[in-house]
């Protein structure tokens, strides 16, 4: 993120630090990779001018466009298809924004909560519109957006505690956007799920609370071991 100062202690020095043993993951160990992919890119947008916040607005009024779109268009399961392939966009959005911020002096206290509360409501407006979608349906829908956005604040408890934004676990925003990309391609490919799947969204929701334990947990000990 592009308010973070400090390197984060990884999971395996808090672990041997407290004894910790919480291996589960997040897809974002992968995103060193996925930034120098999208590195030459991110070049020719500063060259060109662009900047991180205009990015960043960009990815939520996309978002916000995407989600409205399935809302209105309940009853066409085809436009879940519009899903998977705006999440694969926004993830590459996210990765230039941030190497925008890191790396071309573009870091600022509004980019920082453009960052935070984009990505909140993003996710929130792109999986508001399962709430329509049988098996899944309100109740569920409602439950996850709360728990995603509880895991987003649980990561922002790193730099409240002196540490870094806690991005630990096995269900982060990268991850969610690969589950829900999946589910969404699976709507536009069937139309109407099996009933089985009303198990998916427990199964999102357990995730969810480890990973917010996580942040939570990794947050206090990494605060705990970094020095004053």
């Amino acid at each position: 993120m592009r308010h973070e100062r400090l390197r984060p202690l990884s999971s395996a020095s808090l672990n041997a630090s407290y004894g910790l043993d919480l291996s589960l993951t997040s897809l974002s160990s992968l995103k060193p990779r996925f930034q120098r992919n999208l590195r030459p890119l991110t070049g020719f947008l500063a060259r060109a001018g662009v900047t991180a916040n205009q990015v960043t607005i960009f990815a939520l009024c996309g978002s916000l466009g995407v989600g409205l779109t399935l809302i209105m268009g309940a009853g066409l399961p085809v436009l879940f298809g519009l899903l998977p392939v705006w999440l694969a966009i926004r993830m590459a959005l996210s990765t230039i924004d941030g190497i925008l911020a890191q790396e071309h002096g573009q870091k600022s206290r509004l980019g920082a909560f453009l960052n935070e509360a984009g990505d909140i409501v993003s996710e929130t407006s792109l999986y508001a519109p399962f709430a329509f979608v049988k098996p899944f349906g309100p109740d569920w829908t409602t439950t996850i957006v709360i728990l995603l956005v509880a895991s987003e604040f649980a990561g922002l408890a790193g730099p409240l505690l002196g540490g870094t934004r806690r991005c630990d676990g096995p269900f982060g925003k990268s991850d969610r956007a690969i589950a829900f990309g999946l589910v969404g391609a699976w709507i536009a490919a069937v139309g109407t799920l099996p009933a089985e799947a009303k198990y998916l969204f427990p199964v999102f929701a357990l995730l969810l609370a480890v990973t917010i334990a996580m942040r939570l947990c990794y947050a206090l000990a990494e605060g705990a071991v970094r020095p004053a």
